[in-house]
């Protein structure tokens, strides 16, 4: 993230839904359009309140914290009255929120526990929905603006382990198509970031993941993007550059979801080949 704003999103305000701590993608997502001249109310469920550190984010940004549950429609309806007193309308949406049940308690595909898959696609992926139905009802998303959520290639690929989170992208990232063809009528255009594996609290909650990390690093030729590099990308998604830019996946991993297999890959699997025959 370079020190200094380009300031192109100078007068555009929003709300950023997710932020934890300084791990998570929606903390350095904040803080780039802070420095790039965006203002914003930061989001999340009440129980993050007991981990305290979001109030830091707040301060370093000027930003206030509005708690809502993100699958409340009396609690979005709340925030987005309390962004109408701060800014008026708004320009911009920044969805990421996540949690995989099943993942966290090691249930394994074949074997979910269905109350908390349920649970899983609507914290995960429903929520977007809920949160541009709210907007719209509370009329307070601008003409021409942007909307942007993340997602995984997971929800396009199978990762063994990834399990129902896989399910609850490809959710997401169907939701942000079917607003798309809807938004487009006014201007306002939705997307979703498909980020490398990404060193977050929500990810070192999978099973594995150190290994899907390394795998990513080792078949992407530039690595993976890191949370920094993706929140770069995320206020250009924001700011008025991409404004014909819809209904997309974009990924922005690296080179990795281009790839089939690299060097690196077929030397290691040489060598575990070799001691095996």
């Amino acid at each position: 993230m370079s020190a200094s704003g380009s300031g192109i999103l100078q007068g555009k305000t929003g709300v950023i839904f997710g932020a934890l701590n300084d791990s998570s993608i929606a903390w350095a997502i904040a803080k780039a359009v802070y420095r790039d001249g965006g203002r914003f109310i930061l989001s999340n469920a009440p129980v993050v309140q007991r981990f305290g550190t979001l109030d830091d984010l707040a301060e370093q940004t000027e930003s206030r914290i509005v708690w809502a549950d993100a699958t409340s429609a009396d609690d979005l309806g709340s925030l987005y009255a309390e962004a109408e007193k701060d800014f008026g309308k708004i320009d911009f949406i920044v969805h990421s929120i996540g949690m995989g049940l099943n993942v966290r308690k090691k249930k394994e595909y074949t074997e979910l526990n269905y109350e908390w898959y349920k649970k899983t696609l609507d914290i995960s992926a429903i929520s977007l929905h809920r949160i541009v139905r709210a907007a719209l009802d509370a009329e307070i998303l601008k003409d021409k603006g942007s909307i942007l959520s993340l997602s995984y290639i997971g929800a396009q690929r199978i990762f063994s382990e990834y399990s129902e989170m896989g399910d609850a992208k490809a959710l997401l990232e169907s939701i942000t198509r079917s607003f798309g063809y809807r938004l487009g009528k006014r201007g306002i255009r939705i997307n979703s970031i498909s980020q490398s594996p990404t060193k977050t609290t929500a990810g070192s909650g999978i099973e594995g993941f150190n290994a899907m990390f390394e795998f990513a690093e080792r078949i992407s030729p530039l690595g993976n993007a890191d949370a920094e590099s993706c929140a770069d990308y995320a206020v250009t998604l924001l700011s008025d550059y991409t404004r014909m830019v819809t209904m997309q996946t974009l990924y922005h991993d690296g080179g990795f979801s281009s790839m089939g297999i690299s060097d690196s890959i077929v030397e290691a699997l040489g060598a575990v080949f070799e001691n095996e025959s």
